[in-house]
């Protein structure tokens, strides 16, 4: 199981900081669209400079740029996730597939976060397409022990990393429990 660290609503200094902090807990970083909004994409070149090691991703769009996304990304050694925010046709995840896409991300929105649970019910969408999971959305120290009971390739958090005073002690006791499951 792999840690993404979501970017979302920070400062370019607060990004750094956290980044530096927390770089040996965390497989992946996703530069969240607050972030790009207000700094633009030559934060990403930034933090790939920083953090060549580590994979930095964004993104999501119809089947025709999925298509060419996926081209380019096998050309380029690489690798793309779809996320299915409010997805929930597990037809539409078999047509990903069949199209190349080999991972997706179970996304819980804002709105559903306040419920203070992971719908784990997300997991139906995959059942028997072969497709590696990742899942996102308000995901924090209660409702992890839950999500990893379904083994996800990766899991997205982000400001239960960020928004904390000691986020490298949090990414840690995050990591130490995805591979205590």
């Amino acid at each position: 199981m792999k840690l993404q660290l979501a970017l979302d609503r920070l400062t370019r200094g607060e990004s750094i900081r956290i980044l530096e902090s927390v770089k040996q807990y965390v497989d992946i970083i996703e530069v969240g669209t607050g972030v790009i909004k207000e700094y633009g994409v030559s934060i990403i070149k930034e933090i790939r400079d920083l953090y060549p090691d580590k994979t930095i991703l964004m993104g999501f769009a119809a089947n025709p740029i999925i298509k060419e996304t996926l081209q380019v990304a096998k050309e380029m050694d690489g690798q793309m996730m779809v996320d299915l925010l409010e997805i929930q046709s597990a037809d539409r995840v078999r047509e990903l597939s069949l199209i190349g896409v080999e991972l997706v991300s179970l996304h819980v929105g804002k709105d559903k976060q306040t419920e203070g649970v992971f719908h784990t019910d997300l997991f139906s969408l995959i059942e028997g397409v072969p497709v590696k999971v990742a899942v996102a959305g308000g995901i924090n120290l209660k409702t992890l022990p839950e999500i990893t009971q379904h083994k996800p390739d990766i899991v997205i958090i982000g400001s239960a990393i960020t928004g904390q005073d000691n986020p490298e002690l949090v990414a840690k006791t995050i990591k130490n429990m995805m591979q205590g499951s």
